[in-house]
C-alpha cells in the first residue's frame, strides 16, 4: 500500500513538472523571433511598441522592445514644429513642393503616396501609421512594414538589415532609415570593382 501511494505521488510530479516545461516551450514559440523574455520583477524603461500583435505588418504586441539608435535626422530639420507650428496651419493638398523642402524628391511608389501618407499632418514631430495611429520617428520601421511586411519580418529575425548585441539577450537594430532613404529607398546602381587580390605568403 505504501509504495503505491509513493508510485502515485512521484507520477503526480513528473506530470505536473512536464505540464510546466510545455507551457514555457507554447511561450516561447508565441513571442517569436527577435523578441526577448523579461526576467520577473524587473523593470523595463526602454522604447515599446503598442499596436496590436500583427507580425509582418508593422505593428507589435505591448510591451515587445526593440532597441535603436536615433533617427538620422538632417541637419537643423528636426523638431519639424521648429516651423510647421500653429502659426503655419497644414497644406493637405497633394502638390509638388515649392516653397520648402524642394530638394526632396520624392520616388517611393509616386502614383499612389507623398508627404502626408507618412507624415503627421497634425503633429508633424510624429508619423502615422494607416489606421491614423501617431508613432514617432524611433519606430518608424512600423510604418515601413505597413507596405514592406516580408522584409519587416526578416528586419526582426535579424536577416535584413543590421543588428547588434547579445547572441540570447538584448539587442539593438538599426532602423531601415539608416540605410534606405525615406524618400527615395532604392539603393543607387553602383559598377561592379574587380576581386581582391590573393594573399601571399611570406618567402
Amino acid at each position: 500500500m505504501r509504495r503505491a501511494v509513493i508510485v502515485a505521488v512521484c507520477a503526480l510530479l513528473v506530470a505536473a513538472a512536464l505540464s510546466l516545461w510545455s507551457r514555457g516551450q507554447a511561450q516561447e514559440a508565441t513571442r517569436g523571433p527577435g523578441t526577448q523574455a523579461k526576467e520577473p520583477g524587473t523593470q523595463d524603461n526602454g522604447p515599446r511598441d503598442k499596436g496590436p500583435k500583427d507580425q509582418g505588418r508593422g505593428t507589435e504586441a505591448p510591451g515587445v522592445r526593440v532597441e535603436v539608435p536615433p533617427p538620422p535626422f538632417s541637419d537643423g530639420i528636426f523638431p519639424c514644429t521648429q516651423c510647421h507650428n500653429k502659426d503655419m496651419p497644414a497644406n493637405r493638398t497633394r502638390r509638388a513642393l515649392s516653397d520648402m523642402h524642394t530638394d526632396i524628391e520624392l520616388k517611393h511608389d509616386t502614383e499612389h503616396r507623398w508627404c502626408l501618407d507618412c507624415h503627421d499632418a497634425d503633429s508633424r514631430d510624429q508619423l502615422h501609421l494607416a489606421s491614423g495611429e501617431p508613432v514617432p520617428f524611433e519606430q518608424s520601421y512600423r510604418l515601413c512594414g505597413q507596405c514592406h511586411g516580408e522584409k519587416y519580418r526578416d528586419w526582426r529575425a535579424g536577416v535584413h538589415g543590421r543588428r547588434v548585441g547579445q547572441w540570447n539577450g538584448a539587442k539593438q537594430y538599426l532602423l531601415c532609415v539608416h540605410c534606405h532613404s525615406p524618400h527615395q529607398p532604392h539603393f543607387k546602381s553602383m559598377a561592379p570593382q574587380p576581386a581582391p587580390f590573393r594573399p601571399k605568403r611570406p618567402q
